[in-house]
């Protein structure tokens, strides 16, 4: 069913993350520990396998990457140095798109070579 619409993503701490998963593996239910929690016995489920797979670092959060361009469009005065790397980083993220239309397009090209081979 998912998140309800409108929703937000919660991120738990990784040590509440560890009581849960150890709670879990001491023999209670995953289920039983939703209704106490509100977090959902799949979650539950996955942070255990995450857990028995990697240990207590596989329950720290991943950092997200973000928009790199937002720390510059935020300022109102910039200096000389960052106008230059805001300018370097429109430019990688305008070529990242530029290369991500070549991969379309080639395969795009190859998939009416084979349309036209079938004919």
């Amino acid at each position: 069913m998912g998140r309800p619409k409108g929703g937000t993503n919660k991120s738990h701490r990784k040590e509440e993350k560890l009581a849960l998963v150890l709670r879990n593996l001491a023999g209670e239910t995953a289920a039983d520990l939703e209704r106490e929690t509100g977090i959902y016995h799949t979650q539950i489920h996955k942070w255990t396998k995450q857990y028995l797979e990697g240990g207590e670092e596989a329950l720290v959060n991943k950092r997200k990457p973000g928009n790199p361009l937002a720390k510059y469009e935020r300022k109102k005065n910039l200096t000389p140095m960052e106008q230059l790397e805001y300018k370097v980083a429109k430019l990688e993220r305008e070529l990242l798109k530029k290369d991500a239309e070549i991969v379309r397009l080639k395969k795009l090209n190859e998939q009416e070579r084979g349309d036209a081979k079938r004919k």
